[in-house]
């Protein structure tokens, strides 16, 4: 198996290196950049397994460039940010990040957490990468949803994990618990809002009227089930 790599993106130094060092330790390889451009540029060249990224860049701004990852990357997205307001974690969440860590932190969270990003990627990796379901194929190696008319939606890393989960498990009832322990998160007011907002994304993009669903229908209390059948190619 190769050893992950894991792509580092921030304009302090003494952040880079102790990231690098304390995921090397870990056994991880590591490529550090301190601008955005730099960045963008090696991804072109070579696929990270993980991505960490300030938000405070001296080139670009960050949140679009977190944007820009989930929809065309398969890396997973975590936000490291002094940006410490729920509304910044929120967005950057609904932007398309796997996971937000608020400045200061200790190495040994964010190696955690890149551990923890991993292992939810091993093991949801489903046997096949395509479903279909009422009219509509999710592509997951594409990152792409076509549409019953055949226009092709996007989505996100980070939208593909919830959606996978429900397409793996339909017309059962899956709790925020479930979904914790599914997804990797860590439990918590912000788990909750990430996965309310990346629901209510994937609804848009589905088509769904926000107010009546029909493919994820909320269980207030409880938890969510998705109605559709699902036929896995």
């Amino acid at each position: 198996m190769n050893t992950p790599l894991i792509a580092i993106l921030d304009d302090e130094p003494q952040i880079r290196q102790m990231l690098s060092d304390a995921l090397q330790d870990a056994g991880f390889r590591t490529a550090t950049f301190g601008r955005a451009t730099e960045f963008e540029a090696a991804l072109a060249r070579t696929a990270p397994d993980v991505c960490l990224v300030d938000l405070g860049l001296p080139d670009k701004d960050g949140l679009a460039l977190v944007h820009r990852l989930a929809l065309e990357s398969g890396a997973s997205i975590i936000i490291i940010s002094g940006r410490a307001q729920v509304q910044d974690r929120v967005t950057g969440l609904e932007l398309g990040a796997d996971d937000y860590i608020i400045k200061p932190f200790e190495p040994a969270e964010v190696v955690a957490r890149v551990r923890a990003r991993l292992r939810k990627g091993r093991d949801s990796a489903p046997a096949t990468s395509s479903a279909q379901f009422q009219g509509w194929t999710a592509h997951f190696d594409r990152y792409l949803l076509v549409a019953p008319d055949g226009r092709e939606v996007p989505f996100s890393h980070a939208e593909g994990e919830v959606l996978r989960l429900f397409l793996d498990q339909p017309k059962r009832l899956i709790s925020r618990v479930q979904m914790q322990e599914a997804l990797g998160g860590v439990a918590g007011e912000s788990f909750d809002r990430a996965m309310d907002v990346r629901i209510s994304r994937l609804r848009t993009k589905l088509g769904e009227d926000p107010k009546n669903p029909t493919l994820i229908k909320t269980i207030y209390g409880a938890g969510y089930i998705f109605l559709g059948d699902v036929n896995w190619l």
